[in-house]
């Protein structure tokens, strides 16, 4: 018989089954919502992944990844390697300047050596000088190469053809050499007996060079410059720094390729030592064991030395200049050993490491001190020239500056020190007009260059490197031992470090808009000029000789002889002017054919950054602007010292000096 109690509990058990598979239902629905919400969430997530990475790079008032800024020196072993390779760098300028000019003016091996000891000596002290009271910046201060056709132009000077022979002539007829100019008057001052061609030169660069001093001096400490900087813009700054490095590409491949061999060697190993990095080696980290502490055990007395384990990585990349320099310089001197380049008149001068003289002229100790070539020597067309350069000379130097500063980690340059540090270049060109040099100063661009191969824009580091070359200059000896690095290893530097000081200028149009009609039309025509027309008036000198604005103009002259010349000063310094009048009534006038109006417009028109700035600064200021176009908005701040609270941290004179010559 069944049991009517069994079949109630089956039929109770099956609803509770039905009731589960309800359950497990609803369970497989839950978690296929949660399914369909996870892959939503993950779509989302990536969506948001793809929304952030295709976000632009933010704007950088500071170049970030510099290991050591202006005011952060590095430990004092890295920053003497540091220093001296800033000085190594520098030789390739302060030896080739004196080379192409020193034998055209009829100087030998002992004078070319005197006179790079002279340019590097006061290339150290301007350095010290533009570090600690200047822009405060860690720019290396060297020769200019702005003032290279104003010398070339003393030296072919028609009044040196007296001196017949290179070194020694007599002068018979006084009278041929003073020759007054109206007003300022031009006068040699003149000894007995003989003349040294050489020396008489460098007399007429050293007067042009003070007259150009003084312009520079006063533009800088005066705040022309200053208020001439205002109207700079971001956009007007690209193509003045881009073509500050880039103006010089005529130092850097061509002068290698005077020798393939050594200079692309070169080139190939700064590349290997800054960029390839050894990556493998690197991503393992170096492991260095080194003892920490000293102690003794009390039981026995035996001695603990205590070790500990740091982990360094390579520095191949700061060291880059070091390292493929010393492996270049090594072969150069091999194969000059080894008698390669004996049957090469071609390489004689380029490759090899013994050509330059500079061991057997230069002496053991030496000293630059003022007038050593004589008293300055003044003529117009002469001063004309050199002060147009002196204000090239400036533009460059301000590209330099400002490369300087971005890739030391310091804010935008205000005016007012950009002002200072010229008027401090100024008082360093004068400094060297006295102690006889060939050229003016100026920011060096190689140097800044290498602030970003090194990653460290320490100012102690360049402070260290013009001792450097302080020592170094007076020990011509030993100076000279480093200066026999041929030409062509230098130049292989400079495609590296011209390359970095014009991507440097690129990196201002970060903060402009690259979108605007009217910013591509500006960089474009900047750009499109600063390159095609310098190059048009140099190819013009190299095959003539002379620019495309030959005037064949002519300076009014009178002839004096020293009797009427001594009446002259004296009738200025007592304000007899009637008597001034009858002089020039009473001496013979003549004409003097000069290049002086073609030198001074090619000094200006062959300088790249001088042509783009100047193209691209009228028209930013002239043409209709829109908001935020061309960054202004992102520099207002730093036009004003006082604005901005970083430039006291980057631009603050030392010694409480801010509070007798503040910063406007």
């Amino acid at each position: 018989m069944a049991n009517p109690g069994h079949g109630d509990h089956s039929k109770q058990g099956g609803d509770h089954s039905k009731q589960g598979g309800d359950h497990s239902k609803q369970g497989g629905d839950q978690s296929k919502q949660g399914g369909d919400q996870s892959k939503q969430g993950g779509d989302q997530s990536k969506q948001a992944a793809i929304k952030q990475e295709l976000q632009p790079h933010p704007i950088m008032e500071q170049l970030s990844g510099v290991q050591y800024c202006v005011n952060s020196p590095p430990p004092w072993k890295d920053a003497v390697l540091l220093g001296f390779q800033h000085y190594i760098l520098t030789l390739g300028t302060t030896v080739l300047i004196p080379t192409m000019t020193v034998s055209q003016m009829g100087g030998d091996n002992a004078e070319k050596a005197k006179v790079i000891q002279t340019l590097l000596f006061l290339s150290g002290f301007n350095t010290l000088m533009q570090t600690l009271f200047g822009t405060r910046l860690p720019c290396v201060v060297s020769g200019s190469y702005a003032y290279l056709i104003p010398v070339f132009s003393t030296i072919r000077a028609k009044r040196y053809d007296t001196f017949h022979e290179p070194h020694e002539v007599t002068i018979y007829d006084i009278s041929r050499v003073f020759y007054g100019f109206c007003l300022p008057l031009m006068f040699i001052w003149f000894d007995a007996g003989t003349f040294k061609r050489f020396a008489q030169t460098m007399r007429g660069i050293q007067g042009a060079l003070v007259v150009a001093s003084a312009l520079q001096t006063t533009l800088g400490f005066l705040g022309v410059w200053r208020n001439i900087l205002k109207y700079l813009s971001p956009l007007s700054v690209v193509p003045l720094v881009t073509f500050t490095g880039l103006g010089l590409y005529y130092l850097a491949f061509p002068m290698l390729g005077k020798c393939v061999e050594i200079g692309l060697a070169e080139l190939v190993l700064m590349v290997v030592f800054s960029q390839a990095r050894f990556r493998s080696l690197q991503q393992i980290p170096k492991l260095v064991i080194e003892p920490t502490a000293l102690s003794v055990n009390s039981i026995g007395g035996t001695i603990i030395l205590q070790w500990s384990v740091t982990s360094k990585r390579p520095v191949y990349d700061r060291y880059a200049v070091l390292f493929s320099v010393l492996v270049t310089w090594v072969c150069a001197g091999v194969l000059t050993w080894s008698g390669a380049y004996v049957k090469s008149r071609k390489t004689l001068d380029t490759c090899r490491t013994d050509s330059s003289g500079l061991i057997h002229g230069a002496p053991w100790i030496y000293v630059p001190y003022p007038f050593q070539w004589g008293t300055p020597t003044f003529d117009v067309t002469e001063v004309f020239m050199m002060v147009v350069a002196s204000f090239i000379s400036t533009i460059e130097s301000t590209g330099s500056f400002l490369a300087t500063a971005r890739y030391g980690s310091a804010t935008p340059v205000p005016p007012s020190v950009l002002s200072r540090g010229i008027g401090w270049l100024g008082f360093g060109t004068f400094i060297g007009s006295m102690c006889g040099m060939v050229t003016g100063f100026a920011a060096s661009v190689e140097n800044s260059g290498a602030l970003a191969l090194t990653k460290v824009g320490s100012r102690r580091v360049i402070q260290i490197s013009a001792a450097f070359m302080i020592f170094f200059s007076v020990f011509g000896k030993f100076g000279a031992i480093f200066a026999s690095i041929p030409l062509p290893i230098t130049a292989a530097m400079y495609c590296v470090f011209f390359g970095c000081v014009s991507s440097v200028g690129l990196g201002h149009l970060q903060f402009c808009n690259l979108n605007s009609f009217r910013t591509k039309f500006i960089l474009g025509l900047s750009f499109s000029i600063g390159l095609s027309l310098p190059q048009f008036f140099r190819e013009k000198w190299v095959v003539s000789g002379h620019g495309p604005v030959l005037t064949h103009s002519r300076w009014v002259c009178f002839k004096f002889s020293l009797q009427e010349i001594l009446y002259f000063c004296d009738s200025f310094l007592v304000g007899k002017i009637t008597k001034i009048v009858m002089l020039a009534k009473m001496a013979s006038p003549y004409f003097r054919q000069s290049e002086a109006i073609d030198n001074m417009v090619c000094v200006v028109m062959m300088s790249h950054s001088s042509v783009a700035l100047i193209i691209a600064m009228v028209l930013d200021c002239t043409l209709d602007l829109v908001e935020k176009e061309n960054g202004k908005d992102w520099w207002m701040k730093f036009e004003d010292y006082s604005k901005d609270v970083r430039s006291n941290e980057f631009y603050k004179l030392p010694w409480n000096l801010n509070k007798f010559f503040p910063a406007l």
